[in-house]
């Protein structure tokens, strides 16, 4: 009676715990071919102490918040949606990576740029520093 028991109590285990393993088809996003049909960008500011960064594109400069601390380094090639406010994922073709941030400021003079980087991370350096901008390779 004991052998019956046993014997049915590890089937039933077994079967739970087999029945419960699944297949994973994770989807990590390097699809180039859906990417590169997006805006492509260049980062040209990038700084460890600020939470936001700025992406060069043909239609101006955009200001990106990082999300989850990750933050593309300057002379980074990116993908997205860089004409529209929100959150969105953006893929950095560099190194490979789909990453998540907020657009809060797109089409941008490179002065407008400035200001607007300078309200969200204000210099400590004095009331007439200003950030320099990396000169980017992909819109000229």
């Amino acid at each position: 009676m004991k052998r019956i028991f046993t014997l049915s109590a590890l089937a039933i285990t077994l079967t739970v715990f087999l029945a419960s393993c699944i297949k994973s088809d994770t989807y990590y996003g390097y699809d180039d071919s859906y990417w590169l049909t997006k805006e492509r960008g260049e980062v040209v500011y990038s700084d460890s102490y600020c939470n936001y960064y700025v992406i060069e594109t043909y239609n101006g400069y955009t200001i990106v918040r990082s999300y989850s601390g990750y933050k593309p380094y300057e002379g980074s090639i990116v993908y997205g949606n860089f004409s529209n406010l929100g959150t969105r994922d953006m893929y950095n073709r560099s190194s490979g990576v789909v990453f998540t941030g907020t657009v809060t400021d797109y089409w941008l003079s490179y002065t407008e740029a400035q200001d607007a980087l300078d309200y969200y991370c204000p210099l400590y350096g004095g009331k007439g520093a200003k950030r320099e901008f990396k000169k980017s390779t992909i819109t000229q």
